[in-house]
C-alpha cells in the first residue's frame, strides 16, 4: 500500500463506494489549473481541440449571461489538449490511489471539466456513471477534483454511501438529463461531501451521486478523471476508441 492511501482507507472505499483525500494536489497547482480554465472560458485561449457544452437553459435562450463563458456547463478533452491537465491526469499522488483501487494497468476512460457558474449552473440529477458507459466490468473509478471550494450552496457532490453494491439501477431520459427515476432511488441516507479546492473524491462508477444547482455567488469548477483497469472490455459498437494510456500494459481483447 502506498503512503497516499492506507489499507483502512481502501477498505472504506470498498465499503462505501467513495473515498475523500483532502489536499490531494498542492494549492499552487490548483491555482494554475483554475487560471487555465479561466483562460479558456473568459480569456480567449484557443479551444478548437476541446468539446464544449453550454448550459441548456442558456442554449435555449431561457437565460442570458453577461459573458459567454458564464454559460459553459462542461468541457471535454483537456487531458489530450492541455499540458497542465495532462500532468494532472498523471499526477503521482492521484495515480497512487487509483492503482491501489484498480491495479497497476490503467487507462483513462474520460476527462471532463464540470462547471457551475454562479446562479447559472443547474443540478445534475441522481445517477450512476456506469450505465452511461459501454465498459465492463462496471468497476471504473473517478476522481472528482474541485478547483474551487465545493459547498452545499454551490453544488458539491452528494453520494449514497454503500449503494454501489446494488449494481446498475434503471435510468430514464428526462429534460436535459439521464437519471435514476425516483421510484428506483435507493432507500438510504445520503451524504453531502464539501471539499476544499485541490482535494480528491474517488468514487466507484456504480455509486449513486448528485450535485445541486449553484445558488451561490461563487464558481464551482471541478475536474473529473475517470480511470479503468486495462483489463476492462469495451461493449459498444466496433472495437471502440483508443483510450488514453496512463500506466502499465494493454491486453489483447480488452480496451485498446
Amino acid at each position: 500500500m502506498s503512503d497516499t492511501i492506507t489499507s483502512e482507507q481502501l477498505a472504506c472505499y470498498r465499503k462505501n463506494g467513495y473515498l475523500l483525500v483532502e489536499d490531494l494536489i498542492p494549492a499552487e497547482e490548483t491555482r494554475r489549473l483554475r487560471e487555465r480554465v479561466r483562460e479558456y472560458t473568459h480569456g480567449g485561449r484557443p479551444a478548437d481541440a476541446l468539446t464544449i457544452q453550454i448550459e441548456p437553459r442558456v442554449q435555449r435562450g431561457e437565460m442570458t449571461v453577461e459573458h459567454p463563458g458564464d454559460g459553459i456547463r462542461k468541457i471535454d478533452g483537456l487531458v489530450q489538449a492541455d499540458d497542465l491537465f495532462c500532468r494532472l491526469c498523471l499526477h503521482e499522488t492521484m495515480l497512487a490511489v487509483i492503482e491501489a483501487i484498480l491495479g497497476p494497468d490503467i487507462k483513462l476512460f474520460r476527462n471532463s471539466l464540470m462547471l457551475k457558474p454562479p446562479s447559472v449552473g443547474s443540478q445534475k440529477g441522481w445517477h450512476q456513471d456506469s450505465p452511461y458507459w459501454p465498459i465492463e466490468p462496471m468497476e471504473l473509478c473517478s476522481c472528482w477534483l474541485p478547483l474551487d471550494d465545493a459547498t452545499p450552496e454551490n453544488g458539491c457532490m452528494v453520494v449514497a454511501p454503500g449503494q454501489h453494491t446494488l449494481g446498475p439501477l434503471p435510468h430514464i431520459h428526462v429534460t436535459d438529463d439521464y437519471v435514476i427515476p425516483p421510484e428506483s432511488l435507493p432507500d438510504a441516507e445520503t451524504t453531502a461531501v464539501p471539499m476544499r479546492a485541490g482535494s480528491g473524491l474517488f468514487f466507484h462508477s456504480l455509486l449513486p451521486h448528485y450535485t445541486a444547482p449553484n445558488l451561490s455567488a461563487h464558481w464551482r469548477r471541478a475536474m473529473v478523471l475517470s480511470y479503468m483497469s486495462a483489463r476492462s472490455r469495451y461493449t459498444g459498437e466496433g472495437d471502440g476508441p483508443e483510450f488514453f494510456p496512463v500506466k502499465g500494459r494493454t491486453y489483447p481483447g480488452c480496451v485498446r
